[in-house]
């Protein structure tokens, strides 16, 4: 079987307060899938369930080792889904809110990349 890529979608994500790295993330791969349709996974691929679809995602953002895979994974509802992090994004001084939950006046921003991808013969 061999892999073939039907989309990539791009997105950001920015978590303002409380500085989690996971919320960033999850926000820049909603926003890459938030204006799609993929009708050609069924008129053109001719998958019939949309799990069939093999989804990559890869998310850039500062301190990935606290991203939680599983939390980012989840706003994808369909496919067999992978997760790749890296260091990257963005740290954008902001203002910290103790109401807020803030740690310190970081903002963080991530950008996400999500390919679709469908196994053919």
């Amino acid at each position: 079987m061999v892999r073939k890529r039907l989309i990539i979608e791009m997105g950001m994500g920015i978590d303002q307060h409380g500085q989690e790295p996971t919320v960033a993330a999850a926000r820049a791969v909603r926003n890459a899938i938030a204006h799609n349709a993929l009708p050609g996974v069924w008129e053109v691929a001719g998958l019939s369930h949309p799990n069939e679809m093999i989804i990559e995602v890869q998310v850039a953002v500062p301190y990935p080792e606290q991203v939680r895979e599983a939390e980012v994974l989840a706003v994808l509802p369909f496919g067999r889904k992978t997760l790749t992090v890296e260091s990257g994004g963005m740290i954008v001084q902001g203002r910290a809110i103790p109401e807020l939950n803030d740690k310190n006046d970081e903002m963080l921003i991530a950008i996400a990349a999500v390919t679709v991808l469908i196994e053919d013969e």
